[in-house]
């Protein structure tokens, strides 16, 4: 397993991710997405939302307000239980969470006495209006999910839905952790996919089931080595306080096995909670049992940042391989799936002449309108440029030649992970393309 701090030096060096307000002197567990690491993010949420939303008739999108009125937190339990139990040293004043230490007791940095823990909740405060007292109090909020149960009366009238039928969306969220840290994988702004799957009680133990594998598969659809990835059952002990039952698929992080998605069972709770609190009927009338009740609730939930960095860690390989000089050395690579790339195709002529500009620059533009995220590089030498490209996980490269120019018209594909190169006419560029793409895995080629 690659360590941490090379995915979080290549990670700056080639603007994936860099520190917030950096030359401010940085702010704790805040993270800005570089022009590659936006793409990356970018094409996981498209690569979700194409397999939950796109690629099935039984599921809607929705994009719900992120400060919304604070009864929806009194309703949902967050305003009580968002809650951990916060320790601190009095000798080095750092924090902890006394549920993840070892020696509840004992500080971890100094061997000082901590204190008696408290609950600290999680959800960030602000006010609405000018004047900041406790009748304009809000809250950014801590999850999507509660934007789609309070919105599932506007869904079924407008859509006509009938179960089971979802809800998906993507968006930020907010979290005062305690203890952010590792990089992207725990911040205390993030963004999450969720999708809420609404099912008749009686079916949601089956439709557990199958959200449990659908979600497994997709990691592994996108590249994720299966011997990273294993299913963990919560016990009854560690369970959500709506929860029925909740597996999680985890990822062998360079610290240990970590959640990288949960699918929980969340029962009625959260209808029958917003419909107990605002007094609307939220129950479902079901037209051919003549019937109305609260449906049942099967959610996966994942996050976004924690998702794109495990793709990186997956992805990341150094490999010794044979110079033109016959010594050898070091090659890193990102073994991105062609979907997830953030750059598909990169265009590099030969070397930075004028004979070789004007072709190179059609063969790009042929590219863009094909909608295939292409990269033009012409600094530096050739050996150079695969390396570039190889270490940011583009899995093609397209070298335009002087003999492009002069003699047959053609040019030269490279690809990532096998290093092999064929000639290609121009003319048949593009079907080569996603020839190759395809062979990777790629299924928007």
């Amino acid at each position: 397993m690659v360590e941490l701090s090379k995915i979080v030096s290549l990670a700056k060096r080639r603007g994936f991710v860099f520190p917030s307000s950096e030359i401010y002197g940085g702010i704790g567990s805040s993270w800005d997405y570089g022009p590659l690491g936006v793409e990356l993010k970018r094409n996981v949420k498209e690569a979700w939302w194409r397999s939950m939303v796109y690629q099935r008739n039984d599921v809607v999108g929705l994009d719900s307000a992120i400060i919304q009125n604070p009864q929806v937190w009194v309703s949902s339990g967050h305003s009580t239980n968002f809650t951990d139990p916060l320790v601190e040293c009095p000798d080095c004043h750092k924090r902890f969470r006394a549920d993840q230490l070892d020696d509840p007791l004992k500080c971890p940095e100094d061997g000082g006495t901590l204190s008696d823990p408290k609950m600290f909740n999680l959800m960030f405060k602000t006010f609405v209006g000018p004047v900041e007292d406790s009748a304009n109090q809000v809250w950014l909020r801590p999850e999507t999910a509660q934007g789609i149960f309070i919105n599932f009366e506007n869904v079924v009238t407008s859509t006509r839905s009938k179960l089971p039928f979802g809800i998906a969306q993507i968006g930020k969220s907010f979290r005062n952790e305690i203890t952010p840290g590792n990089f992207i994988f725990r911040t205390r702004e993030f963004e999450q996919m969720e999708m809420e799957y609404f099912v008749k009680p009686g079916d949601d133990d089956a439709w557990h089931e199958y959200w449990i594998k659908a979600r497994y598969d997709w990691y592994k659809s996108l590249g994720i080595k299966e011997e990273n990835l294993r299913l963990r059952v919560h016990e009854g002990n560690e369970l959500a306080h709506y929860a029925k039952a909740t597996s999680d698929v985890e990822y062998a992080f360079p610290w240990g096995w970590g959640e990288l998605e949960g699918i929980a069972n969340r029962t009625d709770f959260d209808l029958s909670q917003h419909e107990s609190v605002s007094g609307r009927n939220l129950k479902f009338f079901d037209q051919e049992l003549n019937e109305h009740y609260f449906p049942y609730v099967i959610e996966p939930a994942a996050g976004v940042d924690r998702a794109a960095l495990t793709f990186m860690f997956d992805a990341y390989e150094e490999e010794l391989i044979s110079s033109v000089d016959g010594k050898s050395e070091t090659r890193t690579l990102m073994h991105f799936h062609p979907d997830i790339a953030p750059v598909q195709i990169a265009v590099l002529p030969l070397s930075r002449n004028e004979k070789l500009t004007p072709i190179s620059r059609e063969v790009e533009s042929k590219l863009l309108k094909c909608s295939f995220r292409c990269q033009y590089d012409d600094s530096q030498s050739i050996g150079r440029r695969y390396r570039r490209q190889d270490e940011i996980g583009t899995p093609l490269c397209i070298t335009i030649d002087f003999q492009t120019v002069e003699d047959d018209k053609a040019v030269t594909i490279r690809n990532r992970d096998s290093m092999k190169q064929i000639r290609v006419p121009i003319e048949n560029l593009i079907e080569e393309v996603n020839v190759q793409l395809a062979s990777m895995g790629s299924l928007s080629s």
